[in-house]
């Protein structure tokens, strides 16, 4: 596709090393129609959006690859739907000759997302969300990238997101020691072979090859609080042996930190662009800007997105209460926005269960620019036990519930109940012993 002068896109280089390049965005994991601990973030992924299309407009990339969860659901709202699409409106109106790639990820109905495909590709975008494993061609998901003089600068492997069904028989089947052993990544393997050697087929020489994908890289690390399991009770993390050595470039989505694989800079994640849970508060959220010259890797720049709501941890390990009550009561929230004020969690350090514990807490808040959206309890004991950031594992065994009840306590305070908290232990059990008899 053909990109016009600087009043409407950008004009090909003045030179042969120029005319050889070819510039990509990478991002992932918009999880559009997220709602932040029952707070709706329609406006904070609006100023994301917002700013994405000025980032295309100033950088002027050859493509923009979206590698997957573009929504948070399977069903997405309206209104996140049409934050998606007026999105690809302006990105089209201002970069008309740009390029954009989008994979369905593991949050996405792939059904959904591709029944618009024939009309957006009049725009440039391609889009898709399923491979199928029996009757499908293997160049269904093999895109061609063009520089701004329309020629070919590099072909994409668009792989979205597989499911165990969408594996190819001979792979998913366990004819091989290696996939009878891990049918889920085999078949993933196969699936980029394939594909590969469709790309190889088309490509010339100076012509780079890429390859998106939504998958769990062995090795990434993880959010725990907000990555939802590729493939329950089975081995999903695929080895970094099954991007060839001739990709110059593996765009990847699905974990939210941004990060390399394997420690190769031609395999990353871009990670997600906003927090989707307290773990990532620290997060150097961004989009990735890659340079391909010829069919070569030259350059990853990091661009950081801004984050339009902060997400606040007080106090930054957990104190006691009242110390906690009194950093609140003197801690500046500052003038944000009205709809951004921060999100806050709060960190407290217990002896004994606090049961006016969030009253007091919200107390200390009533007025001032800050959402509270978490309470984060911690005793000495846990604490002792227990990483940052993790839940004590709570092992289940045949104990009467008044032992059970007791073993807990012990582990989450260090100390025995008090007779009035069994004495109110027992009086649940009873009524529940009511309620399931009636």
């Amino acid at each position: 596709m053909h990109r016009a002068d600087a009043s409407g896109g950008r004009t090909a280089g003045g030179n042969g090393m120029s005319e050889r390049r070819l510039r990509l965005l990478h991002t992932s994991d918009w999880h559009l129609g997220q709602s932040f601990h029952a707070h709706d973030r329609t406006a904070e992924h609006a100023r994301f959006l917002d700013w994405l299309v000025e980032t295309l407009q100033a950088r002027r990339p050859d493509a923009l690859l979206i590698a997957g969860d573009i929504f948070d659901h399977a069903n997405p709202s309206g209104a996140a739907q049409r934050q998606f699409y007026d999105f690809l409106a302006r990105a089209h109106a201002g970069c008309p000759g740009l390029d954009i790639v989008v994979i369905a990820g593991n949050h996405d109905s792939a059904g959904r997302l591709e029944a618009p495909a024939g009309l957006l590709a009049g725009w440039g975008i391609r889009v898709i969300g399923q491979l199928d494993p029996v009757d499908g061609n293997p160049a269904d998901a093999l895109v061609r990238l063009t520089r701004a003089d329309g020629s070919t600068g590099a072909w994409c492997l668009a792989v979205p997101y597989l499911r165990p069904g969408d594996l190819p028989r001979e792979a998913a089947s366990g004819d091989s020691p290696a996939s009878a052993a891990a049918p889920y990544p085999a078949g993933i393997a196969a699936t980029y072979r394939q594909q590969l050697a469709a790309a190889q087929a088309r490509r010339a020489p100076d012509e780079a090859l890429i390859a998106m994908g939504h998958l769990h890289a062995r090795g990434g690390s993880i959010s725990a609080d907000s990555e939802r399991p590729l493939v329950v009770g089975g081995e999903e993390a695929v080895d970094a042996g099954v991007f060839a050595p001739e990709l110059a470039y593996v765009a990847l989505g699905h974990l939210h930190r941004a990060q390399r694989v394997d420690g190769q800079e031609r395999i990353r994640y871009s990670g997600s662009p906003l927090p989707l849970s307290f773990s990532e508060v620290n997060y150097p959220h961004q989009v990735l800007e890659v340079t391909l010259e010829g069919p070569e890797l030259m350059a990853v720049e990091t661009i950081p997105v801004p984050r339009p709501t902060p997400l606040l941890r007080l106090p930054e390990t957990p104190q006691p209460l009242e110390e906690v009550l009194a950093l609140l009561g003197q801690h500046d929230f500052g003038e944000p926005e009205p709809g951004f004020e921060p999100y806050l969690e709060v960190r407290v350090l217990l002896e004994r269960p606090e049961p006016g514990l969030r009253q007091a807490i919200e107390e200390v808040l009533e007025g001032r620019p800050v959402r509270l959206v978490r309470i984060s309890p911690a005793t000495r004991a846990s604490r002792a036990s227990t990483p940052d950031d993790a839940t004590p594992a709570l092992e289940l065994r045949l104990d009467e519930p008044d032992d059970l009840f007791r073993r807990r306590y012990r582990e989450q305070y260090g100390d025995e109940p008090s007779a009035d908290l069994c004495g109110l232990f027992n009086e649940l059990q009873q009524q529940a012993r009511r309620e399931d008899g009636a």
